[in-house]
């Protein structure tokens, strides 16, 4: 695609964003406002996903699932994170769930104060935004939340779609909670949208994986390590077989 086309369709992409979002607002707010219709987001998001992606890409969506989820299951979601496409592509997931996020989200206008009211935030470089946002988590599964992490803590990787370190929490929290990790992988977002400015977008075909669950096996920290190196290991191998049959 010419630099030219790419800019406008870039452009596109951004309105398309806002629109189908300002669209939504009201009901995100009946969510924010009225706490009985709280768990109406995790609909909206799937919502906003679909539409958003069908005026994007024309609907040029790929899930695939190992196994059936349970619908009532509390998980902890767990994918590897390239491009800023890929909270709408989790939100293709059909479940009752809360993102964590960094704290930076918020200063997006409208959509920051929605995701921020929602969701839980976290400055990782903050011990009291990390003691919160823990409590805040742990409060939310007891709720009956699934809860999505990017474990890697963002959009870090310098040579994506390898994945950088993954931190503990999700994992810590998967243990303490006895709940299953469900480990989802992103194909091809680094390259629709890569992390890089002036952000630009590619047309292509939005693709994920979901795994099967994962149960936490035994408690305490060898328990963490191993269901970190279990779960890091099914996105890697997947990523490896996807882009090998993409060769």
């Amino acid at each position: 695609m010419k630099k030219s086309l790419i800019k406008i369709y870039s452009v596109y992409g951004l309105i398309v964003f806002g629109l189908t979002f300002l669209i939504l607002l009201p009901l995100f707010l009946l969510a924010i406002f009225v706490k009985p219709l709280e768990r109406i987001a995790a609909p909206l998001n799937h919502i906003w996903a679909r539409v958003f992606f069908f005026f994007l890409f024309l609907n040029r969506t790929k899930v695939r699932y190992e196994e059936k989820l349970e619908t009532h299951q509390t998980y902890i979601f767990c994918t590897n994170h390239n491009s800023y496409l890929d909270i709408p592509t989790v939100g293709l997931i059909w479940h009752n769930f809360k993102f964590i996020g960094k704290a930076s989200l918020r200063k997006v206008p409208l959509w920051g104060y929605m995701y921020s009211r929602l969701h839980i935030l976290v400055d990782r470089k903050s011990m009291r935004s990390r003691h919160t946002s823990w409590i805040e988590v742990t409060k939310a599964i007891k709720q009956g939340f699934s809860i999505i992490f990017f474990p890697e803590g963002g959009i870090v990787s310098k040579n994506p779609p390898q994945m950088a370190s993954f931190k503990d929490g999700s994992f810590r929290i998967a243990v303490e909670e006895q709940i299953p990790i469900v480990p989802a992988t992103i194909h091809r977002n680094h390259l629709l949208l890569p992390d890089r400015m002036p952000l630009t977008m590619h047309t292509g075909l939005i693709s994920m994986k979901v795994h099967k669950p994962i149960w936490p096996n035994g408690e305490g920290d060898e328990a963490i390590k191993a269901l970190k190196l279990q779960v890091r290991n099914t996105i890697e191998k997947e990523l490896d077989q996807f882009y090998s049959n993409e060769g």
